[in-house]
């Protein structure tokens, strides 16, 4: 998720469980645990400018569940053994303070698609529950005026009771996120299931800003299909629309590490383009048809096969520039939440 909601979503935790006369401070320091993981940025581009090392380690260690309690205990001792005292008059609170405005990082932003790799050293595919985009004001407006509300309430106990409502309200929110996709989850897997795809992978994330309009993605043996949903309005079987990937050329060089290191990492959602004997892959998860976020060139066609090279991450054409552009993407998927189409979110941005 983005760094306010990790920012209010550390503050609430933390000031919602240490005592009412550490409020601010808890505020101040959950804000701070909050964004501690999303800084591995820092130490991962010191020792490594391959972009796929960049996009792949980030939210790994940093993440994990199995290290951030012990980062979380060790940031607790530390300041119980040489703090100023507020830790170690309340040591049991601010334990738990802690531990919780740490490990709740991970867990948020695995709601999201990008890929939190919560149990590394252990590598499963990293968590992509995607069921929330990575900016959602609705998540966030909650636990921002509780943040707000109990810094100027302080020691009243109506700042425990505004935490507490942010909290339930953000959570909620999740809650609810989870349904929506398990709704648009089934009629995608009728639909894909009627059209002779029922074993074909597929993913679901919802579109930017919110949990009404939805992307589904599904793999198929000659590239993929694309279609959204509203919940409030689509009814019956998905629109899907078909689109080529160079699936012969994906699977040629399956055995350059680079390849497999992102078939991991995205579970094999990726377009597959042959750009002047250059392999580009294209992550789907993020981006619309036909720009994505994450595009790398990692292959070379040597004869009848390819040669790995230093991946090149190609610019992301963004499908809006400016609040222009933003206010034209939103009214597109307004229109689009209230409406029944054929036509893509992305046409209508012209």
């Amino acid at each position: 998720m983005d760094s306010l909601s990790q920012i209010v979503l550390g503050g609430a935790v933390a000031a919602a469980i240490a005592p009412a006369a550490h409020r601010r401070a808890a505020l101040l320091a959950g804000a701070a645990l909050g964004t501690l993981p999303d800084l591995d940025s820092l130490p991962i581009a010191l020792f490594s400018d391959n972009p796929v090392t960049l996009m792949t380690v980030h939210r790994s260690f940093s993440h994990s569940l199995f290290v951030l309690p012990l980062v979380g205990w060790l940031v607790w001792w530390l300041f119980k053994r040489f703090g100023q005292g507020r830790v170690a008059s309340a040591p049991a609170r601010w334990f738990w303070a802690i531990q919780l405005a740490l490990v709740t990082h991970p867990l948020l932003d695995a709601f999201t698609v990008y890929g939190t790799q919560l149990w590394w050293p252990l590598s499963p595919p990293p968590t992509m529950w995607s069921s929330v985009f990575i900016i959602d004001p609705l998540y966030t407006v909650w636990l921002l005026v509780a943040c707000v509300a109990a810094w100027f309430l302080r020691e009243r106990a109506a700042a425990r009771r505004a935490l507490a409502a942010g909290l339930v309200l953000s959570s909620a929110y999740l809650g609810w996120s989870l349904v929506a996709k398990a709704m648009v989850d089934r009629e995608a897997e009728r639909t894909l299931a009627a059209m002779g795809l029922g074993d074909a992978p597929y993913f679901s994330v919802p579109m930017p800003f919110n949990t009404l309009l939805w992307r589904v993605v599904a793999m198929t043996p000659s590239g993929y299909v694309e279609a959204e949903r509203s919940v409030l309005v689509d009814e019956g079987a998905l629109r899907f629309r078909g689109y080529p990937s160079n699936v012969q050329a994906l699977r040629e060089a399956a055995d350059v590490p680079v390849v497999q290191r992102l078939v991991w990492f995205n579970r094999g959602f990726m377009r597959a383009e042959v750009q002047e004997d250059r392999l580009v892959l294209s992550d789907l998860r993020m981006g619309l048809e036909p720009d994505y976020n994450f595009s790398f060139e990692v292959a070379a066609r040597r004869g009848d096969g390819w040669q790995a090279i230093a991946p090149v991450q190609q610019p992301w054409t963004a499908p809006v520039s400016g609040m222009a552009g933003v206010r034209a993407l939103m009214a597109a998927m307004w229109k689009r939440i209230r409406e029944p189409t054929r036509e893509p979110v992305r046409a209508s941005l012209g």
